[in-house]
């Protein structure tokens, strides 16, 4: 009987798909919506498991040698840097993302950022309660119609982002070394190849693209450097895109005015994190999937893609490594 461990429970209606199968055995190490990393408990229960269902728990090739039964890996999200893909492929396990759940939520949040740090929205929220009506000193608030916003990354998150600016009346640029320009101009923006050029005019850069070796801190020192003063950095992808050093010091030195975070390098983030000083930058806790309907979506996709991995039925738009099914299969 195929073994399942889940790390976090999920949706109701996901886990009913999981109950309603009396040929699996299903483990859910956490009830928790949220919360750390259940790496111990993983590590402890992943033994004779033919598929887990992850988080942001790191796998990596010890990890998978301990689990010989292992066929497949559900990542709940679409991002899988904390996953050892190469391991994985060796060891043939499929590797499973819910492409598709979550992109419109997504690309709400990045426009909440974005709208946040255009109009102060929680500064404005602060002086309010404190009792102070109208507060007047600090940046001046601004309108999204007329300024251009540069979006790093076109696939389904970046490309609902584009419409949404352009609803807002913003002027597009988008940079994808995967996508050919014409594609990008056909939509009704701006195709930007020369990444750093486009920086240097951009009045908002928006990053919507993975992390690998060749993005680790890319929005470092010298590109903060190329931005306009009065420019904003939105990050609703990875932490590990930008040097948060450098960002700090670009915003509390007036290098770029202000910046809408969703992610951080270490999450949760140590409580002395500098970012946390500043006013001129708006935090969120890496929730911007974390919307009920967007919930709903990912949990059903990701108990998908461990049910019918194990039914031999999984379809490789979902899986990050597909040249590895054919053989996992359990029933």
């Amino acid at each position: 009987m195929p073994k399942l461990v889940l790390c976090r429970a999920l949706h109701p209606d996901a886990m009913a798909l999981l109950t309603a199968r009396s040929d699996i055995e299903l483990t859910v190490l956490t009830d928790a919506f949220r919360g750390p990393p259940m790496q111990k408990e993983l590590a402890a229960s992943i033994t004779n498991a033919d598929g887990i269902m992850i988080g942001l728990e790191r796998i990596d090739d010890a990890l998978l040698a301990t689990a010989p039964n292992l066929r497949v890996i559900s990542r709940f999200g679409v991002g899988y840097d904390a996953v050892d893909v190469p391991a994985c492929t060796k060891r043939r396990v499929v590797l499973g993302v819910v492409n598709g759940a979550n992109d419109q939520s997504v690309a709400e949040h990045a426009m909440m950022l974005l709208l946040c740090v255009a109009r102060r929205t929680i500064e404005m929220d602060s002086s309010v309660r404190a009792g102070k009506w109208m507060k007047q000193e600090g940046r001046r608030m601004r309108e999204l119609a007329g300024r251009s916003i540069l979006i790093i990354g076109y696939g389904r998150i970046g490309t609902r982002v584009a419409r949404l600016c352009t609803a807002f009346g913003m002027k597009v640029m988008v940079h994808d070394p995967a996508f050919p320009t014409p594609r990008i101009a056909a939509d009704g923006h701006t195709p930007a190849p020369d990444l750093m050029a486009a920086v240097e005019i951009a009045d908002v850069v928006s990053l919507h693209c993975p992390l690998s070796a060749e993005t680790r801190q890319m929005v470092n020192a010298d590109f903060l450097a190329r931005m306009k003063p009065s420019a904003w950095l939105i990050n609703t992808a990875r932490g590990g895109l930008v040097d948060e050093a450098a960002l700090t010091t670009a915003l509390s030195t007036g290098i770029i005015e202000a910046a809408g975070i969703d992610v951080l390098v270490q999450e949760p983030p140590s409580p002395d994190n500098p970012l946390f000083k500043l006013e001129n930058v708006v935090l969120a806790p890496h929730n911007a999937a974390a919307a009920w309907e967007c919930y709903t979506k990912m949990s059903m996709r990701a108990v998908r893609n461990l049910l019918d991995t194990i039914d031999g039925v999984i379809d490789p738009g979902y899986v990050v490594n597909p040249e590895v099914l054919g053989r996992n299969s359990v029933v």
